[in-house]
């Protein structure tokens, strides 16, 4: 369900929460302006799908704050085409944000019920068609279709698995909070354009619900 009243809820999302917090990106912006967040959160949380805080979808996972969807957006940004490998599927919001700036997405979520919820979120939306759901483990990417411009992992790692380094292009980035299970340090890596070296930088402290996998967590106790 998508309502027109929510147009403005959008608007105040990008005016209060995005560009106060330093979201300059006018592409990304345009996105987070016209993608339904209230088409990804469950049915009780409808009226508050423009909070400024996460949300909890089915299976125990989160939709994460609006600002931390676009900051991970902004960082990993590119001009399309690009193809994206997006990890931790969740409610698809995400994912619809990837495919409406231009780019053809792979998602991977390891929970089928969780799969099941973000198709049928993004049923609909015109741009669903760049988008290709796959359930499997995150942590070890998605060797078939690399490489890959730009990765983005929606969970926690206590490092960055290797696999996601090797399915990187060249100039590409990927974006990802690494720590501890219950608090992380946003990365972003670039490699250079030999594909040979990789430049990471620290951004802000954060908090996801762990990714786990062979090359990640293997369970949260």
């Amino acid at each position: 369900m998508i309502s027109p009243g929510f147009e403005l809820q959008r608007k105040c999302m990008v005016e209060q929460q995005l560009i106060p917090r330093g979201i300059k990106n006018k592409a990304v912006l345009n996105a987070f302006l016209n993608v339904p967040r209230e088409k990804f959160v469950l049915p009780e949380y409808y009226l508050d799908a423009y909070q400024d805080n996460p949300l909890p979808i089915v299976s125990g996972q989160t939709i994460s704050q609006p600002y931390m969807a676009a900051l991970m957006t902004e960082l990993i940004y590119r001009e399309p085409p690009a193809k994206v490998l997006d990890i931790g599927t969740g409610s698809g919001y995400q994912t619809a944000i990837l495919a409406y700036l231009g780019y053809d997405v792979i998602s991977i979520e390891k929970i089928e019920e969780v799969a099941k919820f973000a198709k049928e979120n993004l049923e609909g939306l015109p741009y669903a068609s760049k988008i290709r759901i796959i359930i499997g483990d995150g942590s070890i990417g998605y060797p078939d279709e690399a490489p890959y411009d730009a990765i983005i992992v929606s969970g926690a790692c206590p490092k960055i698995p290797h696999p996601l380094i090797e399915q990187l292009a060249p100039e590409g980035k990927l974006c990802i909070p690494c720590g501890p299970l219950y608090v992380q340090k946003l990365l972003i890596a670039k490699k250079d354009k030999s594909g040979k070296n990789i430049a990471i930088q620290e951004t802000i402290d954060c908090r996801f619900i762990p990714i786990i996998g062979k090359n990640s967590f293997k369970s949260v106790e």
